[in-house]
């Protein structure tokens, strides 16, 4: 067994190294990837994205019926996906209706691939 995950020999390739380096992720960008994929790495919020993305359009009442978790818990979890830009909100009249994103779609179907859900 491997203890130690670092090569014992300084092997490194600098053309390649760099040319890799030179195209690697923006680190703002790694950071809002990483956020969105951390924001769908609950159950429940993985669980309310695929609703949102079957139902289009739902309120807090009709995810915590699909969910079956409480109105607090679900708004609790919305939210998070909201911060993650994952989830829009609209209002309309007394209700607050969610959707996906379109960068919520695309994250959820890259998390779903080669899964029916």
């Amino acid at each position: 067994m491997v203890s130690d995950d670092r090569c014992d020999l300084l092997c490194l390739d600098l053309p390649r190294a760099e040319e890799l380096r030179q195209g690697r992720l923006d680190r703002q960008v790694a950071e809002d990837l990483a956020e969105g994929a951390k924001a769908l790495s609950d159950p429940t919020r993985l669980t309310l994205a695929v609703a949102l993305r079957d139902g289009e359009e739902l309120c807090v009442c009709d995810l915590s019926w699909v969910v079956e978790r409480s109105e607090n818990l679900v708004s609790h979890h919305v939210r998070a996906l909201r911060t993650a830009s994952l989830v829009r909100s609209r209002r309309d009249g007394k209700m607050v209706m969610y959707a996906l994103t379109d960068r919520g779609h695309a994250l959820l179907e890259i998390i779903l691939a080669g899964v029916r859900a």
